[in-house]
């Protein structure tokens, strides 16, 4: 394979979106054995990972790469990556449960809605308090996972004030998406 074609492969925002689905089991593992090494290689990964979901969509749209398969697997990877993230934090101790549910609960119920929306043939794209959601999200998940302090830094206690930012903006983009589109659900 030549160069031009493996940098072709590597920055397709397929193969970006495969990555978060690899992501996904690579993170459980580590966190399965935490220490000090294996939370930061975790959080690592995950931010790598958290990254790519900006770039699959940009180089998607900017190449007229968009795909059907894409369109599909973007969404599922960013729920696969989020999702192990938050079930092994909760795991482990590290972040409240009930607020794994909580997020893990949403994204499936947003998920059902934005299918049914498709189905109608109306936009799905995400809303900007689903953007927010996200980030909030991300920048909650990364020091949860660092865990350890570091130079001093309480990286408990950094993500816990994003996951409680995470938590408000899953509940009212959620809810914001069920009554944006409640006449779809009447029918």
């Amino acid at each position: 394979m030549n160069n031009a074609r493996i940098n072709s492969f590597l920055t397709h925002p397929n193969t970006l979106t495969l990555f978060r689905i690899i992501s996904a089991p690579v993170i459980v593992i580590l966190l399965l054995l935490p220490n000090r090494l294996t939370a930061f290689l975790a959080a690592l990964i995950f931010s790598a990972a958290a990254i790519t979901d900006y770039f699959d969509g940009y180089l998607a749209r900017r190449y007229g790469l968009v795909s059907n398969l894409g369109k599909v697997m973007d969404p599922v990877a960013d729920k696969l990556l989020v999702s192990s993230a938050l079930i092994m934090l909760s795991s482990l101790g590290w972040m409240p449960a009930w607020i794994a549910c909580i997020i893990i609960g949403r994204e499936l119920a947003v998920t059902g809605l934005r299918n049914i929306i498709a189905q109608n043939r109306q936009d799905v794209s995400a809303s900007s308090l689903g953007k927010y959601k996200t980030g909030f999200q991300i920048a909650a998940i990364i020091p949860l996972t660092l865990h350890y302090p570091v130079w001093g830094l309480d990286f408990y206690a950094i993500g816990m004030v994003f996951l409680w930012g995470a938590l408000a903006f899953t509940l009212w983009s959620g809810a914001d998406y069920f009554l944006r589109f409640r006449k779809l659900l009447q029918g």
